[in-house]
């Protein structure tokens, strides 16, 4: 199942939606083999931080180059087609979101490419043939793909260990989110160049906050906690144990791979 019909609980209680779009994310469900490894690495964090230890912790800031590929289906806005500003504008976004939490992001690259088929299909068909021509660098760098158009999704990502070194499908490594979505961008309530920051949460290796259903009573959306789905003017903060997520998954996946 993907993550691609549900809409924003919260602001549609309330009914506060987007009249054109809302947020939707395409990312894949975690396979039980990482749910599992999540969930040891939960008992670990939990353990060390009974003790005080905390050895889960990332030292310092760790900083991940990003290569970015905007994909447009011309040379114009309309197109998809962004400026350098805009790439600067989104990199500062998701340096903003995840400072206090550790982690900066450098451009170590940009390329762009005009492919009407890849700019408006990378959410299916084309997303094999568009990053096996695209992506660069190792498993600790990000590649962001730019999109023109992604359909009824905002954006989507691959959780780390799915497509790690030396697996045929290494090249599928990265996030893929909508050129509207950027600082400024065309998606009205979502162009503060957060769904980036939403999906780079996923490629970090975390879950939505609504992952796996609610069953308790009572209690309130996080619709400020950047894996909830809100308003880009929502989004502010991850968790302390998203956070320590953060750190395993990167420790034990991505770093120095």
């Amino acid at each position: 199942m993907q993550f691609k019909a549900i809409v924003l609980g919260a602001l549609a209680a309330t009914g506060v939606i987007a009249e054109d779009i809302v947020r939707a994310c395409g990312t894949h469900d975690p396979t039980d083999a990482h749910i599992e490894q999540s969930k040891q690495f939960a008992t670990e964090e939990a353990a060390l931080a009974l003790t005080g230890n905390e050895s889960f912790r990332v030292a310092a800031t760790t900083t991940v180059k990003v290569y970015v590929h905007v994909v447009a289906s011309s040379q114009s806005k309309s197109g998809g087609y962004l400026s350098t500003s805009d790439v600067s504008g989104q990199i500062s976004a998701m340096n903003k979101a995840y400072a206090p939490y550790g982690y900066q992001f450098t451009l170590a690259g940009t390329d762009f490419t005009v492919n009407s088929n890849w700019a408006t299909n990378a959410y299916g068909s084309a997303e094999e043939p568009m990053k096996k021509a695209l992506r660069k660098g190792n498993y600790a760098d990000l590649n962001l793909y730019l999109v023109k158009d992604m359909g009824s999704i905002l954006g989507f990502a691959t959780f780390p260990d799915e497509s790690g070194p030396g697996q045929s499908n290494f090249h599928l490594d990265g996030v893929v989110v909508a050129s509207g979505t950027v600082p400024g961008g065309s998606l009205t309530n979502f162009n503060l160049g957060l769904t980036s920051v939403h999906e780079a949460g996923h490629w970090f290796g975390l879950y939505h906050t609504f992952q796996g259903g609610c069953s308790g009573q009572g209690g309130v959306d996080p619709i400020h906690n950047y894996m909830d789905y809100t308003y880009d003017t929502c989004y502010e903060e991850f968790t302390a144990g998203q956070n320590a997520r953060i750190n395993s998954y990167w420790k034990n996946y991505r770093a120095g791979k």
